[in-house]
């Protein structure tokens, strides 16, 4: 008897003992798949194995691979479980946070600020969600109370960086970005809103070695190298400050201010016609053309049968570029339904045949057939 009992039970470990290394089995393959990115299939792997680990991993998938409508939900049944998660909340207040759930995100991070005040983390989405919220003084309050619990906590120091650059209160900026820069001497962003401090606040000699430090790290945003050259020319390096100016137009192309600055350092090193070639050329640069707009509005007139507002929006387009025979084409081509008068008809005809730039000679044949047609009804109505 007893030897009967301990073979059913022998037997019933056996089979939980293969289930438990089934089991296992499957997470480490879900594992493998979910960290080289094969998200599927882990989710249905993690699905077969069914504990609590393998479902905050299938809510960890569903958010990799963008369906957060299905990763919410996965993380709300593992709350709805087990309330004192705080790996499932924290991940869900980021992911609310991530698709704008601003009062859901708040509500969960208030939750976790209260459970544990020692994580910089929870202040730090506090803060950003108090920001979206336009409530700066709760949002300085939670950075605040991020880098007082972790004096080396980055992003707050870049955010409270930030919020005072934008209100031009330079000491304050230093303050925590010297902080910052303490233990991330080649933080970018850090360093950037320092060069800005100084730039905003006209002191460009201070400016100047945080910019050289950001092009050094291979910064090559184009507002770098204008500040940058400002900051040279009003310290009188022109030729660094030329150097810098020509770097904008290498990255970023005509910008009008960087050849009007070219052309303010020409004007101080009292090389006049240099300074007048750039000062022209930014002039060139900084035209705005509005001839696509006014094409649209005279196409949207004519839909509307509105010839007046059609010839009105046409005739500001040809203005904008004379060149473009299409524009003089559509000018035409109103005038004749909008008028009765053949021989305004016919002005309007003569100008667009004499105009160049038909390739393939369509709109010249065109236009000389109606010039033809204008004429015949011209002369029959002498007659």
């Amino acid at each position: 008897m007893k030897q009967t009992l301990f073979g059913k039970m022998y037997v019933v470990w056996l089979v939980l003992f293969s289930f438990s290394l089934c089991a296992q089995s499957n997470r480490d393959i879900a594992d493998s798949l979910f960290t080289t990115g094969n998200y599927v299939k882990a989710i249905n792997t993690y699905a077969q194995v069914n504990t609590p680990g393998a479902t905050l991993q299938i809510a960890r998938a569903y958010n990799a691979i963008g369906n957060y409508e299905k990763a919410s939900l996965q993380y709300e049944a593992i709350l709805a479980k087990n309330p004192n998660q705080e790996i499932a909340r924290f991940e869900l207040g980021k992911l609310y946070f991530k698709i704008r759930k601003i009062t859901e995100a708040q509500n969960l991070f208030l939750k976790l600020s209260i459970r544990n005040n020692a994580n910089p983390e929870y202040s730090y989405y506090l803060g950003r969600i108090y920001q979206l919220k336009k409530d700066d003084s709760l949002a300085l309050k939670s950075y605040k109370m991020a880098i007082e619990v972790d004096t080396t906590h980055l992003r707050s120091l870049f955010q409270l960086g930030k919020y005072y650059v934008a209100q031009k209160e330079k000491d304050s900026v230093l303050k925590y970005v010297n902080q910052g820069l303490q233990f991330y001497e080649d933080d970018v962003s850090l360093i950037n809103l320092k060069a800005l401090a100084f730039f905003n606040n006209d002191q460009y000699d201070k400016a100047i070695p945080p910019f050289e430090r950001l092009v050094a790290l291979k910064e090559q945003k184009p507002y770098i190298f204008q500040k940058l050259a400002y900051s040279y020319f009003r310290t009188w390096e022109f030729e660094k400050a030329k150097e810098m100016y020509q770097q904008v137009l290498v990255v970023a192309g005509e910008v009008p201010d960087a050849l009007y600055g070219l052309g303010e350092v020409y004007l101080k090193n009292q090389e006049r016609d240099s300074a007048e070639v750039y000062f022209k050329w930014a002039l060139e640069a900084k035209k705005v053309s509005l001839e696509r707009e006014y094409m649209a509005l005279g196409r949207l007139a004519s839909a509307k049968k509105d010839g007046k507002n059609a010839l009105f929006y046409y005739r500001l387009a040809h203005k904008e570029n004379p060149e473009n025979q299409i524009t003089l084409y559509q000018i035409c081509a109103t005038t004749d339904q909008y008028y009765k008068d053949p021989k305004v008809k016919l002005k309007c005809y003569e100008e667009l045949k004499g105009q160049r730039g038909d390739k393939n000679g369509y709109i010249k044949r065109f236009a000389q057939k109606r010039i033809s047609e204008l004429k015949e009804e011209i002369h029959l109505a002498s007659d």
